[in-house]
């Protein structure tokens, strides 16, 4: 029979097991964090009606969609994490407990070309608090906040919380009579800093027929170092705008309270959001020694989350962090903590007798005080075991022979020090642990103050 050549399709992401456990671990430290925020864990399924997913419609979304028939049913894997919740909300909105706060960490498919930062398998990491027919103002100045605790948990340290609303633009545009091309010019200022204002001013003049002199005032605006300031004059000409600079007044304010120190946000008016789905606030993050990388978590306010399914207005307020592409982008940069115990366990236990009776015990009394334990009783050399154990980073090596058996002891080795104790069971598990404490080194991203 002819062998098949292993390979990992491109653009989908597999990892090694010692960033496995980093990538878990970061996984872990994001459901923790939300979790403290009062939010609910969800999971959809991978795989819905085309039509459901599809009820949008059209575009960008169906050319990169996996989409299969089985039987007679058509079938497509979910592109993100939205449009499933609106599903959900929509299907149990009878059941749920407004305003619904969920966070969900799943996979989600998107038949893209592949390149270096973009996947067609990723994780995404997603919050969304979702109102009945209203939405406090307080959940978009929380969100801020959700971002800068998950960041700095992780141990990012230098990144910066960019926050906009779409109200202030869209009556800016009206004020400066702009509303025809109003979605044109939003998708064009959203590529700012991308491709910079001049060419910005020649798409808006020769494409979008905005004239010199208000693109001008435009993008002066926008790049006005002190944006609530800027914004003062346009005051009381426009009824909308006077609404967004109101919310974003309150979100501002709140946000000290919320507890997101000053130097890790900032207004900026430049966050559009290209996508039309947004109606209010507006939020991406940025790496501060990576602008290059772009926004790493982003998201707004929407008016109507469940529309294509449901009557009932669903107003709500949500981000998105593109787990993979993050991580990718921390294992390039050198982010990731390369010191972090991502053993899989931490004691390996090596028997030297006939009668595996002790050993065993003795992993069980380690695993009941809550340490991993490991035996290994593969037929090999003593020194091929503690090569084993060096080659998976595994901290410390139990023996036991018939000396240690007989005095209802065990000889643990540490094996980075070298030095090795014969202790009892209990007495063993109390030294791995303080251990295990003392190398205890802090978080799976390690960021330069």
């Amino acid at each position: 029979m002819a062998q098949i050549k292993p390979r990992t399709l491109s653009g989908f992401m597999e990892l090694l097991p010692a960033r496995q456990v980093q990538f878990d671990r970061m996984v872990d430290i994001l459901r923790k964090s939300y979790s403290l925020y009062g939010f609910t864990p969800l999971d959809t399924p991978a795989i819905e009606a085309s039509e459901v997913l599809l009820a949008k419609g059209g575009g960008e979304t169906e050319k990169q969609i996996y989409r299969f028939t089985k039987g007679d049913s058509d079938l497509s894997l979910r592109f993100d994490l939205t449009v499933p919740l609106a599903k959900y909300v929509a299907l149990h909105q009878n059941e749920l407990t407004f305003p619904f706060r969920r966070f969900q960490i799943g996979k989600v498919y998107r038949g893209e070309r592949a390149q270096k930062g973009r996947y067609r398998e990723f994780y995404q990491a997603d919050i969304d608090v979702i109102g009945d027919g209203s939405l406090d103002i307080t959940n978009e100045a929380e969100i801020p906040s959700i971002i800068y605790k998950t960041f700095t948990a992780l141990g990012l340290k230098r990144f910066k919380i960019r926050v906009n609303n779409r109200k202030v633009l869209n009556g800016l545009f009206a004020v400066l009579g702009l509303e025809e091309q109003a979605g044109d010019v939003m998708r064009t200022i959203d590529k700012l800093e991308k491709i910079g204002p001049e060419k910005v001013k020649a798409i808006l003049v020769d494409d979008f027929a905005v004239s010199p002199d208000t693109a001008d005032t435009l993008l002066g605006l926008l790049a006005a170092p002190d944006p609530m300031a800027a914004l003062e004059p346009f005051k009381g000409r426009n009824e909308l705008f006077d609404l967004g600079v109101a919310e974003l007044e309150t979100v501002v304010k709140y946000m000290s309270a919320f507890g997101v120190p000053e130097d890790h946000f900032m207004v900026d008016l430049t966050i559009a959001r290209g996508l039309d789905y947004y109606t209010g606030t507006v939020y991406e993050t940025i790496m501060l020694d990576h602008p290059e990388v772009g926004s790493i978590c982003s998201g707004g306010r929407y008016d109507n989350l469940a529309e294509y399914y449901t009557d009932k207005q669903l107003p709500g307020v949500g981000i998105s962090i593109g787990l993979t592409r993050l991580f990718s982008v921390l294992e390039a940069q050198g982010y990731l903590n390369e010191e972090m115990n991502t053993a899989p366990a931490d004691v390996l236990i090596l028997p030297m007798t006939e009668d595996l009776s002790p050993a065993i015990s003795f992993a069980t009394t380690l695993r009941e005080a809550g340490v991993r334990a490991q035996l290994h009783c593969e037929k090999k050399k003593f020194k091929q075991k503690l090569s084993y154990a060096d080659k998976l980073s595994i901290p410390y090596a139990a023996f036991l022979g018939e000396d240690e058996i007989a005095q209802g002891k065990v000889t643990v080795k540490d094996l980075t020090t070298g030095e090795q104790q014969t202790v009892t069971p209990a007495e063993a598990a109390a030294l791995i642990q303080a251990g295990l404490a003392a190398r205890a080194v802090g978080t799976p991203i390690r960021d330069q103050d």
